[in-house]
């Protein structure tokens, strides 16, 4: 078994969005309507099709996209920002994270790893960063992972065992399930979790700038630094505005100029 603990998120950009440059085409015909952009980056592309749709302003007052969307930032028009959807999947992430990413509804989904499912007897365990700076507690906590990780083992096994002799008919897929259904009940927040999550910008602006604060939990707040630093990659015009900021606390954290958009 590789290392069981986990000191850092990683953040994977599974899909993006295309346009359907015929599609588009022939809107613009159809309306006898120039337009052209000079990004070629399709949630970019997408965004300001679909402000520039809000007042049929195609060929009108043309200005690069940066400069259009950052009026649209700057106007809090926030609407226009949904339809730019990225899809991203978090690995090195504890349940106690994703407890507190889930409450992101609107304009967000969730796949997460089921533990009903899938054997957590090798799981690998999130150390917390305030752990992570003292070895003495990192230690301790250690020890009481390795005391619940024997002890989850030892009970899905005893619970497996007591299911097949109460069904006997039921098939051993169903009674692996029923067995790790409640022997998770003593797994820790700090067992780690994949999650695969599909958010607008509007909403993943809204996730960094809550998450990304000094004031956020610790583990969140880095994960949120590595959605920035991927998010800004993928679209320079739409999070322009946003920026990593060193800490006093010797932690980056997020800063949005836009607030609230």
């Amino acid at each position: 078994m590789s290392d069981p603990y986990i000191t850092k998120p990683k953040v994977y950009v599974l899909g993006r969005q295309v346009v359907v440059a015929d599609e588009l085409g022939r809107f613009l015909n159809d309306e006898g309507v120039l337009f052209s952009t000079d990004t070629s980056l399709a949630a970019e592309v997408l965004t300001e099709v679909a402000g520039r749709t809000c007042y049929m302003s195609f060929g009108k007052g043309r200005k690069s996209n940066q400069e259009y969307l950052e009026n649209i930032l700057s106007s809090k028009h926030g609407s226009v920002l949904e339809h730019a959807v990225w899809n991203l999947l978090f690995t090195g992430v504890s349940r106690s994270l994703t407890h507190e990413l889930v409450r992101h509804r609107a304009g967000f989904g969730y796949s997460q790893l089921s533990q009903r499912y899938v054997d957590e007897g090798d799981a690998r365990y999130v150390v917390p960063p305030l752990y992570q700076e003292n070895n003495q507690l990192q230690e301790k906590w250690k020890q009481t992972i390795d005391l619940v990780r024997r002890a989850y083992v030892e009970l899905a096994e005893a619970t497996t065992q007591y299911v097949q002799q109460k069904h006997p008919e039921m098939p051993p897929r169903d009674r692996r399930k029923w067995a790790r259904q409640a022997a998770r009940s003593i797994l820790p927040n700090a067992c780690e979790t994949k999650i695969f999550v599909t958010g607008n910008s509007r909403a993943w602006r809204h996730f960094l700038e809550l998450r990304g604060s000094p004031h956020a939990d610790a583990e969140i707040r880095l994960l949120a630094v590595e959605v920035c630093k991927a998010l800004k990659k993928e679209s320079p015009n739409i999070f322009h505005d946003i920026e990593l900021v060193d800490e006093p606390d010797g932690m980056p954290s997020v800063r949005v100029q836009h607030s609230k958009v």
